[in-house]
């Protein structure tokens, strides 16, 4: 073991080690990408196990209508294999020209604007939270189908089941697939066995019979226009089958080169599967007469004081008998892939997270990778909005269905409407382009890319937003309003939280007219990007006129050191940086490390380290920033030699607390509009107010003997 693995196994604590595994070094990013073999259980589990209530949500609401209305299940479940169809070639096109993982929100973002995309990531986010628990509802409803007698544990084991699905993901995406990965492929085996030999048996005369063919149903008295909606609602509740196709376009990133081809080939399998098995076992349930009812006291003949088995454990009876191993087999692996479906939101949600977070619409918490190298963040909010869901719904699959799908055509929508004005956009750049460039085979081969893609991609947003209004009339009534209220709701906390980064950026972004002043008291600053706060805690640093006066950054990407180099140079500042880096991705042990070796370099002495930290006004801030400077103090001050300041920057909320602020006086630049008053050359520059904060945890004294001059750039 490296000091550096054995310093993040001592900074991790007992249980988390227990539970998620040991820290993984940010060079095995690389090995935790996905293969296609892999990557169908992780994206696809939701679109695949749609199947298993997809069918029975159809035939359900046409029940209500009475027997006869079963005669219409056919033509609605061809009109929702149609859609599957065009959605899946729809979201290839998708993938191929926005791979980097942003999904329906980069394509409206960059095509239609801010609100549209701000729109599209919070109707996937409540998707996310719905699908996590409607998979969860629906397979504890095939466990107690198989064992009625946990029917009294039903939110309990949903809850169980969720936690559970926690603590595999947070084990890292390579870990999860390798566990989801049997069920699912044991799910497609069975189902796809239990069709054929549903169909064999028709073929050969001896249809099977499902136990509920022999109830009649209570019929509704309707009205010729109750007809038509009803007919639209089972087409809509159908439409869950689509459930899960934008997870893959959303982990583009999560898979192994060639990135674009392997997703589109994961894409493709995963609809056709979904077609066959959605088609396959509507076709069963009608041939086995399966008749299940949205309320169970509606079917004439049945103890509506039981659990009504769910359709697929009537199709897996009719076919293999009641009780036979077949049966649990089929039952097992349904419920087991119904649970494991949410591991597909377990995905989509914190890739999601991050891009928003990454754009400033979220909080920046959720671009974080864990120990395992996964948004852990992202996969803990997801789950706790999932447990509250299940419990104020009580785990009902049959409330949580009208909740569903909503928001995912909302993006399915959008998306493909950005899809239409970005082929668009393409060829008009075509057309711009000079005789001779356009000529080329590279402009032609686009040229027919773009043309195909129109075609596509307009033909997906014509039916996704007839399927919209559809499900948006069928579903508005039977609870779907309040999805309606939770995406403009959340929408609007993006746009606010992304003002309040863009202030904040703007308040702290560095000039050359910030100057470094004559006082304070610095020998190493902590340097994570150059901003304003940095340059005072420089500021500080030159003025203690410390014998060796340098900086620390502490490495976690290439990409930020590289940007952050660069702006050193840019800027001159006058003190030397240094980079340390930090495979783990953490931040005090390499500091505490470092100022070791420093010491036993130079001697025994006093390292004061120089911090700069936010100070707000608002208690809703402080969730919006990490607070790593107050952890990589408190850890530092245990290290001897050391002293600790703190260097407050205070944004303007803060003047709601100390009546004062970092920025500059009135009449200083703001917002990018000029300086209205004149303002001295002498106060140009932003001072935090008041003087630094000093925790002092030094254990013998001493200046340092020869600096941080004779160290290297990277220690």
């Amino acid at each position: 073991m490296t000091n550096e693995s054995r310093d993040a196994a001592m900074e991790t604590p007992i249980a988390k080690r227990i539970l998620i595994g040991e820290p993984l070094t940010s060079e095995k990013l690389d090995e935790q990408l996905l293969p296609k073999k892999m990557a169908l259980p992780i994206f696809a589990s939701d679109a695949l196990s749609s199947v298993a209530y997809a069918p029975q949500e159809l035939l359900m609401i046409l029940l209500i209508g009475g027997l006869s209305f079963l005669a219409f299940s056919p033509w609605v479940a061809a009109a929702v294999v149609v859609l599957l169809i065009v959605v899946v070639i729809s979201y290839r096109q998708l993938i191929k020209a926005y791979p980097s993982g942003g999904g329906d929100y980069e394509v409206a973002s960059k095509n239609l604007g801010e609100v549209p995309g701000v729109v599209v990531a919070s109707a996937l986010l409540v998707d996310y939270v719905l699908t996590v628990a409607v998979s969860v509802a629906s397979g504890v409803d095939n466990i107690i189908s198989a064992l009625p007698f946990l029917n009294s544990f039903r939110v309990e084991l949903a809850v169980l089941f969720v936690i559970v699905i926690i603590v595999v993901n947070l084990r890292g995406v390579r870990e999860a697939s390798l566990v989801f990965a049997i069920p699912t492929y044991v799910f497609i085996g069975s189902v796809l066995l239990m069709i054929v030999v549903g169909i064999a048996r028709m073929l050969l005369g001896d249809a099977p019979v499902a136990a509920s063919a022999g109830y009649t149903v209570q019929a509704e008295s309707l009205s010729q226009a109750a007809i038509i909606l009803l007919i639209l609602r089972a087409f809509s509740s159908g439409c869950s089958a689509l459930t899960g196709v934008e997870a893959v376009s959303n982990g583009v990133p999560a898979f192994r080169k060639p990135k674009i081809r392997n997703a589109q080939m994961t894409l493709t399998l995963m609809g056709t599967i979904a077609i066959i098995l959605f088609a396959g076992l509507t076709l069963l349930a009608l041939v086995a007469g399966v008749h299940y009812a949205e309320n169970p006291c509606h079917l004439i003949g049945f103890d509506c004081t039981q659990p009504q088995p769910s359709l697929m454990a009537q199709v897996a009876s009719a076919t293999f008998g009641m009780g036979s191993i077949p049966f649990y087999i089929i039952q097992a692996a349904t419920a087991l892939v119904l649970l494991l479906a949410a591991n597909t939101a377990f995905n989509g949600f914190p890739l999601l997270g991050a891009v928003l977070a990454r754009d400033g619409y979220a909080p920046k918490a959720l671009n974080t990778r864990g120990d395992r190298l996964v948004y852990s963040n992202g996969m803990i909010i997801l789950g706790l909005a999932a447990v509250v869901v299940l419990v104020v719904y009580q785990a009902n699959l049959t409330t949580l269905i009208q909740l569903y799908i909503i928001g995912v055509f909302v993006s399915f929508s959008l998306g493909q409407i950005g899809m239409v004005r970005h082929w668009r956009r393409v060829m008009r750049e075509l057309k711009a382009l000079s005789p001779e460039a356009a000529a080329q085979e590279s402009a032609a081969s686009t040229r027919r890319s773009a043309r195909a893609g129109l075609v596509i991609n307009s033909a997906g947003a014509a039916l996704t937003v007839f399927v919209l209004l559809i499900v948006t009339i069928t579903k508005f009534t039977h609870g779907a309003y309040l999805v309606f209220i939770a995406i403009p709701i959340l929408a609007t906390l993006m746009i606010g939280v992304n003002r309040y980064y863009r202030d904040v950026e703007h308040e702290i972004a560095v000039d050359d007219s910030t100057h470094f002043g004559s006082s304070g008291d610095v020998a190493m600053v902590l340097v994570n990007r150059l901003q304003k706060p940095v340059i005072k805690a420089i500021d500080y640093a030159l003025a203690a006129k410390h014998e060796k006066t340098f900086a620390v950054h502490v490495s976690t990407t290439k990409e930020e050191t590289d940007e952050l180099q660069r702006q050193w140079q840019e800027h001159r500042i006058p003190v030397q940086l240094l980079v340390i880096d930090s495979p783990y991705r953490m931040f005090a042990s390499p500091v505490a490390t470092f100022i070791d070796k420093y010491r036993e370099k130079n001697g025994s002495a006093v390292v004061t380290v120089y911090l700069p930290q936010y100070i707000v006004g608002h208690w809703w801030e402080s969730i919006l920033h990490n607070r790593r400077s107050r952890r990589i103090a408190n850890q530092l001050m245990l290290v001897h030699g050391v002293s600790i300041t703190l260097v407050p920057w205070l944004l303007d909320s803060s003047e709601l607390i100390y009546g004062r602020r970092s920025r500059p006086l009135p009449g200083q630049e703001r917002g990018g509009r000029p300086s209205q008053v004149p303002q001295p050359k002498h106060l140009r520059a932003s001072r935090p107010a008041g003087p630094p904060e000093t925790a002092d945890s030094r254990s013998d004294g001493g200046p340092p003997a020869n600096g941080g001059g004779d160290a290297a750039n990277r220690p």
